[in-house]
């Protein structure tokens, strides 16, 4: 069920299911929280999930002005704060990546465990990592929606999307309202002045041998500069990762959230 919180100026719209240590999952670039839901009923046994939108996407809203790297992880924190959470695990993917390396680095004392699934490390831009790859995507996107089905395999295997049609749609029906998609845009290419490097609290890094948007070596590259991150690589999935693979990534997570106990 939706509920809202009133944090930093937006009327921000998330969602809380399960029980157990809380989880906050952060979605990537023009997602919103919904594409999470097979994966948050994975884990809602064993966890609080938590699933939000981010400024600019869902049902979310906020002012019509460019956010920054900084204001997100300003309201994923702000958001824990809201519900009561002294600490959480947190999972970020593809963008949603950047925010929980940010939060993880500017609210430490938030971030039990930090779980980063198909993203890029921070200050780094995506383009620069994987310039083919980026310069394909905005030049299907450019042509939604005739381009709708390539663009799709951009996020997920050709195999798969044959067997799951709807999520073809939804990958292509993202892009949703262009000021908003103008806007995120934006937020995804800022940087911050934070490194990846300062990260300090135990590290999951997760990537599929299919991603074409970031390519596996340079998730698990991150490996290098966080110390004592552990990897996990899925075969044979693209960079939804959690739509694609919900089980086994829950199955990850969970493994991860027992070894911070042990």
């Amino acid at each position: 069920m939706t509920a809202w919180a009133e944090i930093n100026g937006t009327r921000t719209a998330y969602e809380v299911a399960g029980a157990g240590p809380p989880l906050l999952l952060i979605h990537g670039a023009e997602g919103g929280r919904r594409m999470f839901a097979p994966f948050a009923q994975a884990l809602a046994p064993d966890f609080t999930v938590v699933t939000y939108d981010q400024r600019d996407c869902g049902e979310t809203a906020n002012e019509p002005r460019a956010a920054t790297l900084e204001e997100l992880a300003s309201d994923a924190a702000a958001l824990l704060q809201a519900l009561g959470f002294a600490a959480a695990l947190v999972y970020g993917t593809s963008f949603g990546g950047r925010v929980a390396q940010l939060l993880a680095i500017r609210r430490p004392d938030l971030v039990r465990g930090l779980i980063l699934g198909s993203t890029w490390p921070l200050p780094l831009a995506l383009p620069s990592l994987n310039p083919s790859g980026i310069a394909r995507l905005m030049q299907l996107r450019a042509g939604l929606p005739a381009t709708a089905a390539a663009f799709a395999e951009m996020f997920a295997p050709a195999a798969f999307l044959g067997e799951h049609p709807e999520l073809a749609d939804q990958l292509a029906g993202m892009t949703g309202d262009p000021e908003r998609s103008a806007r995120r845009r934006a937020v995804i290419a800022d940087g911050s002045s934070a490194e990846v490097g300062a990260i300090a609290v135990p590290t999951l890094l997760i990537a599929g041998t299919l991603d074409q948007i970031v390519p596996p070596a340079v998730t698990l590259g991150m490996a290098d500069r966080i110390a004592g991150a552990r990897q996990v690589v899925l075969s044979d999935v693209g960079h939804t990762t959690t739509l694609q693979a919900p089980g086994e990534v829950a199955g990850h997570v969970r493994d991860f959230a027992r070894s911070l106990d042990a």
